[in-house]
This record gives C-alpha cells, structure tokens and sequence, in this order.
C-alpha cells in the first residue's frame, strides 16, 4: 500500500479502464475511506449510490458530457449530500467534497483509476442523475466518481507553484 504523501503527490484523473471488474471488497474500502472524511459538526450529510449496472452506467453520458468514460468503467459511485442532514448550513457541499477527495486517493492508493464527474451544481446534471437513480427529493447527487482498473498511466507533475503561497498577508 502507498504512503499517504505517494497518493497525494502521483493521484492523477484516469479516463481510459482495463475490462477488469472491481471488486465489491474495493469499492467498500474506497467508501470506508469516503466516509472518514471530515465534515461540518461531524454531521456527515453523504450518501453513496454504487453503480455497476451496465445500463446505467451506459445511460449517464447520455446527459453528462464529460462522462464517456463509464462506457468503459465496471463501477462508478455517485457522491451524493443531504442538506436536511447538516447542522451548519450550506456545508453539505464542502463535506462532499472532502469525501470525494477521500474516495480519489483510495482508489488510486488502491492500484484504481478514478476521474472526478461534477453532478452539482449543474442543474441538468442534477435533475437527470435524481431521475435515472430513483434519488429521494431532497438528495442531491453531487460527484460522480467512474472507477477502474487503469488502462492509461499519466505521470505525476510538480504541481507546487509558489506564487500561489502568501505569508502572514497577501
């Protein structure tokens, strides 16, 4: 398993699977670590819906456009928050986030390709992910994150830029 430094610093988004299927035991252990992300009040207000049915991992490009790649991916999670779950308004958004993130350095930790799918806010994206998925009215699906055995390998850059550094004040 790599250290934590190693996935923060080599995580990079993968588009392009192997037919390899991920394993139910995989993707508990990407959800484990989804659900230690931080959260606003220790609230956690997430939801998880595991998608590995082909037809809707087929239908979602249909209304998402940068999401071609579940054609490919045996698994995908949707990240979804509930606000009637939070104690800090408005939070929901950044704890779902936090859990996304969690979830993307699992899967690569984990010898798994991922990619980051905005759902939210985009207001087509919402509606018709709520309607493929059958999603209670008050979930809002927030990420989508296609998961697979990587068929591509993108080498990790230095990303630093100390420009982006200010001390004490800008």
């Amino acid at each position: 398993m790599m250290d934590a430094m190693n996935a923060l610093l080599t995580r990079k988004s993968i588009r392009v699977y192997t037919s390899k299927r991920v394993s139910r035991e995989l993707i508990q252990e990407v959800l484990e670590a989804a659900m230690c992300a931080p959260s606003a009040g220790n609230e956690r207000p997430w939801h998880f819906v595991v998608l590995t049915d082909r037809a809707l991992l087929d239908g979602i490009p249909k209304f998402h456009p940068y999401a071609a790649m579940l054609k490919h991916a045996s698994a995908a999670i949707l990240v979804c928050g509930d606000p009637t779950m939070e104690k800090h308004q408005g939070y929901w958004v950044l704890d779902c986030a936090a859990a996304t993130e969690n979830l993307l350095l699992a899967a690569h930790a984990k010898g798994l390709g991922a990619v980051w799918c905005g759902v939210y806010p985009t207001a087509d994206r919402v509606v018709n992910m709520r309607a493929l998925l059958d999603l209670p009215a008050q979930v809002v699906p927030f990420s989508l994150i296609p998961l697979g055995f990587p068929a591509e390998e993108k080498k990790a850059g230095d990303r630093f830029d100390a420009s982006r550094v200010h001390e004490n004040r800008w």
